[in-house]
Formats: C-alpha cells, structure tokens, sequence
C-alpha cells in the first residue's frame, strides 16, 4: 500500500484554554497521521490584541491554503461595547462564511465509567449515542437586524429568514449521515407558530423520499427539549435549525456528564464527501481556569479524530483516536472537571495517557 499524501491543517488556537487543549491535539494526530503538516496563527482575542481584527488576512490566507482547520475557542472579557463584527466571536462566523460551511456536528456520547457525572440517572444516559446536526447559515443570527425608535419606543427586530435550498442541504445531509448510523432521522422544528418551521416540515417531508431506508419523526422543539432529559437513549440524528441547535447541542452535551467531551465539526459537503471543515471543543475560552494547564483536552482531540474522518477520509485513524480518549476516560487519568482535585492530572498527563493507548500507526500513515 503507498503512503498517503501530506495533509495540511490550520491550527487557530484562540484565547483561553484553546492554545492548550488545540496543542493536545495536535500531539495526537502528529501521533496517528504522521503525514499531517501544521501552521498555526491568531484568531479572536488574540487576533484582535496582534492585528487589530478578529480575523485576520493572514489567517484567513493560512486556512484557505490548507485541507482542515483544528480550531481552539474565542472570546474573553472586554468587548461587550463592541459591535458583533469586532468581537473575538465573529472570526468563527467569518471562516464558516468564507468556506460555505452550513452543518454542524455535534456528537454527545455517553463514555462507560462517566454516566455517573450526567445531572441524570446512570440507567437513563447509558447508552446515549447520538448526533445533532444543525444548520449554520440561516435563521435568526443571520437575518436582518434593526434597533431603532419607533413610535418613541426602542425596538429591536432579528429575523429568522430560511430559503428551500438552505433547508434541503442541511436534512440531506442529516439522512445521508443516518444512514451511517442507526438509520433514524428526528427533525426539529416549531412549525405549529413560525412559517420557516411550516417549510422546513414540508421540505423534509419531500427529502425524506429520495431515503426510504431511514425513518423520519419530527418533533417541536419544545418536545425535543423535554424527551432529551427523559430519553436521551431515543435519538440517533436530530437535525434541526441555527437556533434550535445551538441550544439543543449544548443540552446534550451536559446530559453526557461534561461538555469537556463534546466536539464538534462545521462542514460544506455531504458527510460521505472528503471536504474542508472546521473543527473545535465546544467548551469555550473557561478563563477561569486559562494558564493553568489543567483543561480537559477530550473534546478537542476528539475533533480532531472528526477532523481525519470527514476532512482527511482516515475512518481508521478516527476510530483510534476515539478508542483511545474512551479507554482514558473509563480508565483514567482523568482532569479535574471529572475527578477530584487530588485525582485529577494535568492537560498534558492525559493526553499523555490517550497517546499511550494509541497504536502504532500503519506503515501507510508515514510520510514518504
């Protein structure tokens, strides 16, 4: 078998506990895709403190040269009289912009030996195995915005605006996605009150034929919300819009035990397609603990095991690295967000700990 080609990846470390969680990570696939090549540049706070933008040219330049970005986590404190496009936030916006990325992924899983750290019952998240798949490019965060008197009185309006081929995109590639899985399909809407839920049923309904293997429910998001803490057992993919997956996202990644595990990845292409994405731990800055070395890098290297799945093809190389985070998290080493104090080990002790539990990579995997 040859050797595979170099890949090159976009390391955008960001503020926080991002520099420390992106570099364990990036340990790991040096470690499992010895091929992999890594530049790294600013994003978000630390963009805004060297370039004076959250964004800036050169990062922008960098990841466009490359085949993935490996990204950490935006934001701090300091910019709330800031207008949204100067805030450190507005660089992730910005790259999902300039890439046409319009799905997030967003697996919750629960580990063996961490059911007892959900806010529920062991016997009600054991097994949870499921994915939120959320469009990124419409809806209310996009739509138009105004703040203006009217009538004497300060209003505010955001508009949740979804054209078809949005819709469409984001459900196929949720049934396609399935059909890797458990072949079922929940889609989450509120079409009982908004227009844009009223098409988004319609529009799934239509996909829904071109996948007669894979069976479609829909449920208001409400609902969803609800059967999430009493069921999480019961989904495989929920797919659903900007919003709507946001706050859903973020529910399930709690009921696993620790939103320190949850990765996520923003792609363009259908999840069968080898295709850029942007990949990062949706545990944000936690300035709290920044500096301290002691941050559960979990969820980041489990983006970057999506990362060698959707953007690099390397299925096997994915599975590894989710092998060896799960045998680290049932076994220990654990960080402190899992363990006590006089437990817990360091950021590098436990990527120490998955990188021994790591194989040696294939012959295939080593540069030529």
């Amino acid at each position: 078998m040859g050797s595979r080609s170099v890949s090159r990846i976009a390391v955008l470390p960001g503020d926080g506990i991002g520099p420390e969680v992106t570099a364990a990570a990036v340990r790991v696939l040096r470690a499992v895709i010895p091929s992999c090549t890594f530049g790294e540049a600013p994003v978000g706070a630390a963009a805004i403190a060297s370039h004076g933008t959250p964004l800036p040219d050169e990062t922008l330049a960098l990841a466009r040269a490359s085949d993935a970005i490996l990204f950490g986590a935006v934001g701090g404190p300091g910019f709330e009289d800031r207008t949204p496009d100067k805030r450190p936030e507005a660089s992730i916006l910005g790259l999902r912009k300039a890439f046409g990325l319009y799905a997030n992924v967003r697996p919750s899983f629960a580990f063996p030996g961490l059911e007892s750290r959900s806010p529920l019952r062991a016997e009600l998240v054991r097994g949870m195995d499921l994915v939120i798949v959320r469009e990124l490019t419409g809806g209310l965060y996009f739509g138009p915005k105004s703040l203006e008197r009217e009538d004497g009185v300060l209003t505010a309006r955001d508009g949740l605006v979804y054209r078809d081929f949005e819709i469409e995109r984001i459900v196929r590639f949720a049934f396609a996605l399935a059909r890797t899985r458990r072949k079922h399909v929940t889609s989450v809407d509120k079409s009982n009150v908004l227009m844009s839920s009223q098409l988004w049923r319609r529009i799934t309904i239509d996909v829904a034929r071109d996948f007669p293997d894979i069976t479609l429910e829909h449920m208001l998001v409400d609902n969803a919300a609800m059967q999430l803490v009493r069921d999480p057992r019961a989904f495989d993919v929920i797919v659903t819009e900007n919003m709507f997956g946001d706050i859903l996202s973020d529910e399930a990644a709690m009921i696993t035990g620790t939103i320190g595990s949850a990765p996520s990845a923003s792609l363009g292409a259908d999840p069968h397609a080898r295709g850029f994405g942007i990949y990062e731990p949706i545990s944000g800055t936690a300035p709290d603990i920044a500096g301290r070395g002691i941050a559960n890098p979990a969820a980041a290297i489990l983006s970057a095991a999506l990362l060698a799945r959707f953007s690099l093809g390397e299925d096997e190389a994915a599975a590894r690295i989710e092998d060896a985070v799960a045998q680290t998290l049932a076994a220990g080493p654990r960080t402190v967000d899992l363990d006590p104090p006089g437990e817990a080990v360091s950021t590098d002790a436990f990527t120490d700990a998955v990188l021994a539990r790591l194989p040696a990579p294939l012959a295939s995997a080593l540069p030529s």
